[in-house]
């Protein structure tokens, strides 16, 4: 049992993970301690890594038109189907759309066979959906896509403000060594979040701020620290420019006019402006609720003008900090894998640096212009201007904007490619050639953290069927299409010339420079430990932070003050949030296959405060339509005052794979940034009503179930999967439907009971002992131990036994956990409620009796909001005995 050292592939905080293959074919996982980025922590997607390793849903050959072909020939035809679109229409006509989940040798190889070779920059990323925004504002400021600190910065402040940011369930490992911190030396903690999200329930301070007003609060700030003299005038002078500008138009941002414009409390506002004032040490981190918006970019330089002004930049413990969402986003950035960038941090609009790195790769064209980015990518493959497309690594069916515009965009491109290591995916069904790609755990490679740290992906399995590394597929195609240049003996040759080419005619001109790796042979580049850049050739170790010296990327050396107006407000209806939940990633290709993971949330949801949802008739628990004129998702509804009234929350996970008509992101609109490009996904306007579902249903099948045309949302479960449907159709015959629903054999033994006067059916159905399949219809959503039903597949149910399972309840030898609150140990609130009971009434009390929040920790403010409910309910009834 070798144990290898490898990088977790999901958030960017960039974990080290030990793996460990077991005899019986599992793979034990477990954190790094000796990594710098995690030092053994892991959160719950991590820890279940192990469980996501299955093939059961791999792609393992190739397939041309749906048919498995061998590697020959599905190269060849890739190869005929790009040269012919660049032959009969030039090499605009073609386009890759790649992703955050490949590691750097991948996206360094795609890049420069689009940029370099094929001569167009129509290259782009999923993460231009999640950091382009963050790129345009460095940029902007710093002349570079630098992130000037680390890690080690959040336990060195002495304020943290978090900014559209839910870093307890997104960057779960992050949040947790910021809480380490704030216990060991008492860092204030400030969230900017129109959500009360489980970040915020931790906050010293939480402002709620109204959807996009981000810019008022920011300028606002600004002016405050001019006001009050904190301008650092000596860092400002000789090492920005642009602040009078900036303050200027910042003039009008009272203490006032910010509490009106964002919806904020003035006292609130003010206690904001004393806190940043009041502390030298303050990062800022900032994440998804700042990019994702026609805003985004002024929001990022908004926020880098405090820091700016106030010299607090580059030094331990202050600075601004961007967070990535994926595992890769920084080095997908290093190699110029978005469409307006070029290889190691080097501009495309830059006549020299075109030149430069044509010259090093000795390539017969360069891209002469920035390319087509996400959106407009796939509207131009819509119009017919893209002819031929390569999507790697992920699944814009899903995840773009306006997704049924994708979806008609893909179904009427000439050439679809796919790379992809999952069979059936929403993309995967538009492809025309279909490429197995390996995955996490067969792979060699690096990835860059959010710190700027680059560490190994190792492989611990072998390559499943005729599986392949996206590199080595990239080359291939490439060398089939008449280029030199692509005969890499593998990873570490690529990884050696991506190195050599951030220092080639460097000379501490471009911030991005690992030219200290370029020489690294096989074995070197094997044993690699984690590195932070920069980290040039021939230089002693260097400054992990970047600016505190005052020099920039700019061509005055100085960094740049951007004036950012306050966005005037102007929306109908409700605003639509999307963006991710504790346990699941992306489009759920890998965290829904593990029942733990999505036992947390196993259906999808629209978080709406409950003002909203009594004005809209809408029950919690209740099905939902969320609609916005352009496409509508069908949800579960959940009630929080912690929501912002005239604002609801829905997740971006739920695919065609998961659930019928839940797809959030054909609600969303393609509006982006003017400047980044980057679609706003939390801005979309919209409705809610209440779905018309004539009956309800619960059911678990060892079968995996069929959908219908209404509602239905579908979880793996042990044994089996775990389904809820809503329809508004009669159903005339429960059990013959049942039996077609969830693929049970007709020698199946069934029983059932049902309530005519109450419309209640109850059916299960057994074979031998063993439950095959249980339904529950009701006119309203089933009132049931769900935790217990999702149980039955594994269970015996012998004679009267089978008929405890038809009341949906457990027992005294299988009691019901509840909603999971704890994925890390599988702790259900029931069982925290028990433990409450007994007498422990702390967090920590609470952990140590049933082990909840003893993980990851990211489930502790849920445990504490149990906790306090549980205490005001007893002060409730004590008050009224009184």
């Amino acid at each position: 049992m070798t144990t290898t050292r490898t990088t977790c592939p999901y958030c960017g905080v960039g974990c080290g993970i030990l793996a460990t293959p077991q005899p019986d074919g599992t793979v034990a996982i477990a954190g790094d301690p000796e990594h710098p980025a995690n030092h053994g922590r892991l959160c719950s997607k991590g820890m279940a890594l192990g469980e996501t390793l299955s093939l059961d849903d791999r792609l393992l050959t190739p397939e041309i038109g749906g048919l498995p072909v061998d590697w020959e020939a599905a190269l060849a035809r890739v190869a005929q189907g790009f040269s012919e679109a660049i032959r009969d229409h030039g090499p605009d006509a073609v386009a890759f759309y790649v992703s955050g989940q490949l590691l750097t040798e991948d996206y360094y190889v795609a890049n420069k066979l689009m940029k370099g070779f094929i001569g167009s920059a129509n290259i782009d990323t999923n993460s231009r959906l999640c950091m382009a925004s963050s790129v345009a504002g460095h940029r902007r400021a710093f002349g570079s896509d630098t992130v000037p600190g680390t890690y080690e910065d959040l336990e060195q402040a002495d304020l943290v403000v978090l900014v559209g940011s839910n870093l307890a369930w997104c960057h779960p490992v992050l949040f947790q060594r910021l809480l380490a911190a704030r216990e060991a030396r008492g860092t204030r903690i400030v969230v900017v979040d129109p959500r009360r999200t489980a970040t915020a329930e931790a906050a010293d301070l939480h402002l709620a701020l109204a959807p996009d007003s981000d810019v008022a609060l920011f300028a606002g700030l600004l002016k405050a620290l001019a006001d009050r003299g904190l301008a650092d005038t000596a860092f400002r002078r000789a090492h920005t420019s642009g602040a009078a500008a900036a303050i200027s138009l910042a003039t009008p941002c009272d203490e006032a006019f910010v509490a009106a414009r964002t919806g904020l409390v003035a006292a609130d506002v003010r206690r904001f402006f004393e806190l940043f004032a009041g502390h030298e040490r303050v990062v800022t981190v900032y994440s998804q609720g700042v990019n994702q918006s026609a805003q985004g970019t002024d929001k990022v330089n908004a926020i880098l003008n405090c820091h700016l002004v106030t010299g607090r930049i580059g030094r331990p413990g202050m600075g601004p900090f961007s967070v990535t969402g994926q595992p890769n986003a920084m080095g997908g950035r290093e190699v110029g894998g978005l469409a307006n960038m070029l290889a190691a941090h080097m501009a495309i609009d830059d006549p020299a640096a075109r030149e430069r790195v044509q010259r090093f790769w000795r390539a017969p064209t360069i891209a002469s212009r920035p390319g087509l980015k996400a959106v407009d990518l796939f509207e131009a493959v819509l119009s017919g201007q893209i002819k031929a497309l390569w999507i790697m690594g992920t699944n814009p069916a899903v995840s773009m904007p306006d997704a049924a515009r994708v979806r008609a965009a893909l179904a009427a491109c000439p050439f679809v490619v796919v790379s992809e290591a999952v069979r059936d995916t929403d993309t995967a069904r538009h492809a025309h050639v279909l490429l197995p790609a390996a995955t996490w755990g067969e792979k060699d490679g690096t990835v860059t953290n959010s710190e700027r740290r680059i560490s190994r992906q190792r492989a611990f399995l072998p390559l499943p069927g005729a599986a392949r590394p996206d590199w080595a597929i990239l080359a291939e195609v490439a060398r089939r299409m008449g280029f030199h240049g692509f005969d890499y003996a593998g990873p570490a040759a690529v990884h050696a010339e991506h190195a050599d080419l951030s220092g080639f005619e460097n000379n501490g001109l471009r911030d991005f420079d690992i030219s200290a790796l370029a020489r690294l042979d096989a074995d070197a580049y094997d044993q690699l430990a984690p590195v932070q850049w920069p980290c040039p050739a021939g230089a002693a170790r260097v400054q992990t932070r970047f600016f505190a010296d005052g020099r920039f990327y700019t061509d005055d050396h100085r960094a740049r003050l951007i004036p950012t107006a306050p966005a005037m407000p102007g929306r109908s209806g409700l605003r639509l949030n999307t963006g991710r939940l504790r346990d699941q990633w992306h489009t759920m290709t890998r965290t829904g296959k593990t029942p733990r993971l999505m036992a947390h949330h196993p259906e999808p949801v629209c978080v709406l405060h409950p003002d909203d949802a009594k004005t809209a008739g809408i029950s919690d628990g209740s099905l939902l339509i969320v609609d916005s004129g352009q496409g509508r998702a069908i949800l579960r509804a959940g009630l929080d005052p912690g929501q912002r009234r005239g604002s609801v929350f829905a997740p971006m996970h739920w695919s065609d794979r998961f659930a019928g008509a839940s797809r959030i992101n054909a609600v969303t609109r393609g509006v982006t940034d003017p400047v980044s490009g980057q679609p706003a996904l939390k801005g979309a306007d919209c409705t809610v009503r209440s779905y018309p579902a004539r009956w309800h249903a619960f059911a678990v099948s060892a079968e995996r179930p069929v959908s219908i045309d209404g509602y239905w949302a579908m979880a793996p479960v042990k044994g089996g999967y775990r389904i809820d449907y809503a329809g508004i159709s009669k159903v005339k015959d429960w059990q013959t439907e049942a039996a077609r629903l969830l693929g049970v054999p007709a020698q199946a033994e069934w029983i059932s009971l049902h309530d005519a006067a109450t419309g209640l059916m109850r059916l299960a159905a057994f074979s031998g002992d063993r439950c095959l399949a249980a339904l529950f219809v009701a006119p309203r959503p089933p009132d049931l131990a769900r935790g217990v039903i999702d149980a039955a597949l594994t269970q015996d149910w012998p004679g009267t036994a089978r008929y405890r399972l038809l009341a949906g309840r457990g027992g005294a030898d299988r009691p019901d956990e509840g909603a999971l609150v704890c994925a890390c140990q599988s702790v259900g609130i029931n069982r925290i409620s028990a433990a409450i009971a007994a007498g422990h009434r702390t967090v920590a009390a609470v952990g140590a009796a049933c082990g909840a929040g003893t993980g990851c920790g990211s489930c502790r403010g849920q445990i504490a909001d149990i906790i306090r409910n549980t205490q005001e309910n007893a002060r409730r009834i004590l008050s009224r005995s009184a």
